[in-house]
């Protein structure tokens, strides 16, 4: 899964559960089957959903952290909390569970926002609030954060 596109509004069933966007969908279509992984975001009050191809990828990159140094199985241990394998149900939908979608606070109304190549899954409000706090300084970080690395890509320096 790369370069997913789009964010996407839905609603959260009495049981917990959303419905793909079927643009969402179309797009997870070659990896529907396979299921997902669903974790708490470090930096956000919110959900990650990666498909098990990009967790896999992933893993291996934590897999290679010296289990000897203890930060290192802190920070496997916190990174791994609350980790579950995810399926869509026969009519297409994800069941949220409930510690994660307490953690991420959501009960209603919900927003997919597509980064990249995992899906971040957001209490509405929440959401609206992040960007809208993310937008008063978002030319700065763009700038600290994609400035060098389009000069480096252009040869510009």
């Amino acid at each position: 899964m790369t370069n997913l596109i789009g964010t996407y509004e839905c609603k959260v069933d009495s049981k917990g559960r959303i419905m793909l966007a079927s643009s969402l969908k179309k797009q997870l279509t070659e990896v529907l089957q396979e299921g997902f992984v669903i974790k708490r975001s470090v930096f956000q009050p919110c959900i990650e959903l990666y498909t098990i191809a990009e967790w896999n990828v992933l893993m291996q990159r934590i897999n290679g952290l010296n289990r000897f140094v203890k930060k290192n199985n802190d920070f496997i241990r916190r990174f791994t909390a609350g980790v579950k394998i995810v399926e869509l149900d026969s009519n297409d939908r994800l069941l949220i569970p409930k510690d994660l979608a307490v953690f991420a606070g959501i009960t209603k109304d919900v927003v997919l926002s597509s980064a990249v190549n995992i899906i971040e899954i957001w209490d509405k409000d929440k959401y609206e609030h992040a960007i809208d706090d993310a937008a008063i300084d978002f030319a700065n970080l763009a700038e600290e954060v994609m400035g060098d690395i389009i000069a480096q890509n252009n040869d510009v320096s």
